[in-house]
């Protein structure tokens, strides 16, 4: 029997849903560029932020909402008893610096770090400050943000290979996957070796699931972010510097004033709202950071409703309604039998499903619907 209320079967999913489907996001960048006063603003905690290098000697963690209005407008319309929104996973990871890769200044410990996560944010300074102390003794964006490619490069040069030496071993007896697997980490050290991260090679899915084991940090995409001064919100000459750098990079760029984000974490949602209005921001940086961040992966958020939660959920671009199902619990999955969809901006016109569905406008769809972005799906399967 599959007539079994959506209302139950979210509740069960709820209960079971897999804690890794979150996405994990590594805040990387030298000390004292404004990190932990980033991941403060981000996740309203309290984490040392003192000005000196390496105060974080262990990986922070938050978890932090991704701003919705779709979602808002869909709980809106059903009045459920919570609201879930997608999250993001912040890792505030410490300084790293000149021959972190070589272990310099705990570095291999941070790069490990770095290594679990599934996107790069990298905090780059772009504001002058002599009672801060840079590193390198001069603000320089665009030579801060090589400093750090080059030492990810050598980490993941170190990685490749060791890899590979096990790799030639294991090829001598001509078995195709051990041949394919030394073919692939040899292009790939020759990669790094030239400078190239792994991002930009056009690798094969195949290829990709064999790397999967060796975490590469450069194959992950990333979002640079510049810090600014809180006199300077909108920008300065440094952050043009890392648009451009971000641009020439095929990456993005989002600029904001750490130490502003931070002191609007601490005021109530009017007196934010004032504030962003006397800097002439229309939102604050952090929504920027945290959007940028999610579309990183090329992700696409579909919701589900009823009358005691309507939540979001979070999916790879392309994945189909079998796969959407799978991910909020594999009994959805198991017992497929077809997928009632409409778009959020539907099921917000007519003020719920039950209108929607009497509108004609929600629709059935099989195994291999491709979910698009902002659809609203109940799920029918059997037990």
């Amino acid at each position: 029997m599959w007539a079994l209320t959506l209302a139950l079967t979210l509740a069960v999913a709820v209960a079971v849903a897999d804690p890794d489907m979150g996405i994990r996001c590594g805040i990387v960048g030298l000390p004292n560029v404004g990190k932990s006063t980033l991941f403060n603003a981000l996740t309203a905690a309290k984490v040392p932020a003192e000005n000196y290098p390496f105060c974080t000697i262990d990986p922070n963690v938050g978890v932090v909402s991704v701003p919705d209005p779709r979602l808002e407008a869909i709980a809106a319309a059903v009045r459920p008893g919570r609201i879930v929104p997608s999250v993001i996973e912040f890792v505030d990871v410490a300084g790293l610096v000149r021959g972190a890769s070589q272990g310099e200044g705990l570095g291999n410990r941070f790069l490990a770090h770095v290594r679990e996560t599934d996107a790069i944010v990298h905090l780059v300074r772009c504001f002058e400050n002599d009672d801060i102390a840079h590193v390198s003794g001069r603000v320089d964006p665009v030579g801060d943000i090589e400093l750090i490619d080059t030492e990810l490069l050598l980490a993941d040069l170190q990685t490749v290979e060791k890899s590979l030496e096990k790799a030639e071993r294991s090829a001598k007896t001509n078995l195709k996957q051990d041949l394919a697997r030394r073919d692939l980490l040899l292009a790939l050290r020759d990669a790094l070796g030239a400078g190239r991260p792994l991002r930009d090679l056009a690798l094969a899915d195949a290829q990709l699931a064999m790397l999967r084991d060796l975490h590469p940090i450069t194959a992950k995409p990333v979002l640079f972010v510049a810090n600014v001064a809180d006199d300077e919100p909108h920008g300065n000459a440094f952050t043009g510097q890392v648009i451009e750098h971000a641009r020439e990079m095929g990456a993005q760029a989002v600029v904001v004033s750490a130490a502003i984000e931070a002191e609007l974490a601490e005021l109530p949602a009017d007196e934010a709202a004032e504030f962003l209005a006397e800097l002439g921001l229309p939102e604050p940086g952090l929504d920027r950071v945290i959007g940028s961040a999610y579309r990183l992966l090329d992700l696409t958020t579909f919701y589900t409703t009823n009358e005691k939660e309507v939540r979001a959920w979070t999916v790879p671009r392309g994945a189909t309604a079998y796969e959407a199902a799978g991910v909020i619990h594999t009994d959805f999955q198991r017992g497929f039998i077809r997928a009632e969809v409409i778009d959020s901006d539907g099921f917000v016109r007519h003020g719920g499903e039950q209108a929607a569905r009497e509108s004609g406008e929600l629709r059935l769809e099989g195994k291999s619907y491709v979910v698009r972005e902002s659809d609203v799906i109940r799920f029918r399967f059997n037990v």
